[in-house]
């Protein structure tokens, strides 16, 4: 199964702040191990009930962007009934029904086939929790 399924785990510090994190080249840098060139599929996982993981355009204001229209959606005030953390934290248990926890992406030869402003981020409003696990998988 080892030539099928590969799968890795990342430690991502966020911080204490809302944050948009480019993960675009530690799955770069998994593949070109775990797909040697192959065709498949990389799956981008986060196992937390308050982060996900988005394709968008970074480095444009696009995240900036993103974490905006996410606090326009999600308000961190007194409403959510989820009320443990910091106050308007139960905002932070619907981001991912928004933005979900995994992604399922093609790769083509070994590398991640996204467009040409694509990136893969990790999404995290929980100013509560700065670190953060990602699992990578590549089934090929």
């Amino acid at each position: 199964m080892t030539d099928v399924f590969t799968t890795h785990a990342l430690r991502i510090t966020t911080g204490s702040g809302e944050s948009v994190h480019d993960l675009t080249a530690e799955c770069d840098a998994f593949l070109r191990e775990a797909a040697d060139g192959r065709d498949g599929l990389l799956n981008v996982f986060v196992p937390h009930a308050t982060a996900g993981i988005a394709i968008i355009e970074t480095g444009a204001g696009s995240d900036d962007d993103l974490l905006a229209a996410l606090h326009d959606l999600l308000p961190a005030d007194d409403r959510w009934n989820h009320r443990h953390g910091s106050p308007g934290h139960g905002r932070d248990h619907v981001l991912p029904a928004l933005v979900p926890p995994h992604a399922t992406l093609p790769v083509i030869g070994g590398r991640l086939e996204l467009g040409t402003w694509q990136s893969v981020v990790l999404v995290d409003t929980n100013r509560d929790n700065p670190h953060r696990s990602v699992r990578l998988s590549f089934l090929g």
